[in-house]
């Protein structure tokens, strides 16, 4: 009769993780989701005990494992993180809350973007909140709340915050359809410096406004990797039908690519579909025997069936306009009969 894995205990973890002579492994770390707070509190107790660089890489760690895995959620555990005495953990703690909606933590972020030591954990925080700017827009959390998180990274941006908070500032706001952001993106933009090109690009993409397709489509083309792998991301998001062909023509010689460019150029094909896009993919996915592609083909493969099944459902949803002409077009057709 085969033996079914018993769960580690916290006891076990616990001890695993002081353990400074051992490496913690990867095995124990399914163990830290959906933490009971019985084993939250335990875990507590021996927290500032562990050595900070065991702390970092443990979250740091639980992030990669969050992002692979749907299933999981170490939230409860990047909570109390974020009260860290190291300025790296804290950091490490907002990002490992990335997909996390809970509006509870928009004072927490903040007060951490405006009043904290770090430029690091600002930067964290910059970043964070773009989720909350972008659940305002869906109107998910109150308006009064969204226009505290805009002033609040607008009032960092034109600071004299290190660049990295300005930088990540920059790219939450570009969920907002506030009109003051659209002159900043256009500055970043046009600025010849890399980093702020590459923010303004990620702004572009999160902004949902089609004013943005020819500087997207120009910079498909640009010869500085960390310019074009956000310009074919923005073409995605933005679903530029313009920029199918051209993505296209990319992985036709992925080669001569950037690995981050030719997976962004993958993801992006799903999200825009159309033509030549799921026999491209295909032929893709049948040639190559790397792990991480295959893995990516196969998500983006999926990812286009919900691409064509929402262009098919566009096809037929027609707004009022569109049936007032049909109506009318039809009365007029039976008058003639």
């Amino acid at each position: 009769m085969k033996r079914t894995k018993q769960k580690a205990t916290i006891e076990q973890v616990i001890r695993a993780l002081l353990d400074n002579d051992t490496p913690f492994s990867p095995t124990w770390l399914h163990r830290f989701s959906d933490l009971e707070s019985s084993d939250l509190d335990k875990i507590k107790k021996i927290w500032l005990q562990i050595n900070p660089e065991r702390r970092l890489n443990l979250l740091r760690d639980l992030e990669d494992l969050a992002e692979a895995d749907t299933l999981v959620s170490f939230d409860n555990l990047a909570r109390f993180a974020l009260e860290d005495s190291d300025m790296r953990v804290r950091a490490a703690a907002i990002d490992l809350l990335w997909e996390c909606e809970d509006r509870h933590l928009v004072p927490v972020f903040l007060h951490m973007l405006e009043e904290d030591e770090s430029p690091e954990v600002r930067a964290a925080a910059a970043k964070a909140l773009g989720l909350f700017v972008y659940l305002g827009e869906l109107e998910e959390i109150p308006e009064t709340m969204q226009r505290q998180i805009e002033d609040a990274l607008l009032d960092q941006f034109t600071s004299n915050e290190p660049k990295a908070v300005r930088l990540n500032a920059l790219e939450s706001l570009g969920y907002s359809q506030r009109e003051e952001v659209i002159p900043l993106i256009q500055n970043a933009y046009f600025s010849n410096d890399t980093q702020w090109m590459s923010s303004a690009l990620c702004a572009m993409g999160r902004s949902a406004d089609p004013r943005w397709e020819p500087i997207v489509l120009k910079a498909l083309d640009s010869p500085t990797p960390a310019i074009q792998v956000e310009a074919v991301r923005a073409a995605g998001e933005l679903e530029l039908k313009s920029a199918r062909q051209p993505l296209l023509d990319m992985l036709e010689n992925p080669e001569a690519l950037d690995q981050d460019v030719y997976f962004a150029a993958i993801w992006s094909l799903s999200q825009i579909g159309g033509e030549s896009v799921r026999e491209t993919l295909e032929g893709l996915l049948d040639e190559t025997e790397d792990d991480e592609e295959i893995d990516l083909l196969e998500t983006a493969l999926e990812n286009l069936e919900f691409t064509e099944d929402d262009t098919i459902f566009q096809m037929f949803n027609f707004d009022i306009a569109d049936e007032e002409d049909l109506r009318k077009a039809s009365e007029e057709g039976d008058e003639n009969q």
